[in-house]
C-alpha cells in the first residue's frame, strides 16, 4: 500500500505538504460563498484527483509558483471525495469538467480554466 501511495499520493498527504492557504471545497454551498467572494476578489478553484499522479505534479507546481497570497483566493477541491460538487462546477460556471483544472471566477462566472500541463500560477498575475 505503501509503494502505492508514494507513486500516486493521497489528499492528507497533499494537504499536509502544501503551504499554500487553501480552503477546502467540501460543501455545494460553498460555492454560493464563492460566487460571493468573487465579486471583490478573484476565486480559484483547483480540481485534484488525488489518484491521479499527473493531477498531484500540476498540484504541486501550481503551488511553487503560487505568488498571490492575498490577492486571490485559493480554494482545493478534491474530486474523488466530492464528485458532485465538481459536477456542480461544470453546470454552474459553465465549464467542462477536467482532472486536474484550475478555474479562476470573477464577478460569478468563470473568466478563465485550464487543465494538466496548461496549469501554471504565473498566468494568474494577469487576471489580478
Amino acid at each position: 500500500m505503501s509503494l502505492f501511495k508514494d507513486i500516486f499520493g493521497g489528499s492528507e498527504e497533499s494537504k499536509a505538504e502544501s503551504k499554500m492557504a487553501w480552503r477546502e471545497l467540501t460543501d455545494l454551498g460553498q460555492l454560493n460563498e464563492i460566487v460571493n467572494e468573487s465579486t471583490e476578489t478573484l476565486v480559484v478553484i483547483f480540481k485534484h484527483s488525488t489518484r491521479c499522479s499527473i493531477s498531484r505534479m500540476a498540484l504541486r507546481q501550481f503551488e511553487q509558483e503560487f505568488d498571490l497570497e492575498g490577492k486571490v483566493i485559493p480554494y482545493y477541491l478534491d474530486l474523488l471525495e466530492h464528485r458532485d460538487i465538481s459536477n456542480e462546477i461544470a453546470n454552474r460556471f459553465g465549464v467542462y469538467h477536467q482532472s486536474p483544472q484550475l478555474i479562476v471566477i470573477k464577478d460569478g462566472k468563470a473568466i478563465y480554466d485550464r487543465s494538466h500541463e496548461s496549469i501554471e500560477a504565473k498566468k494568474l498575475a494577469d487576471l489580478v
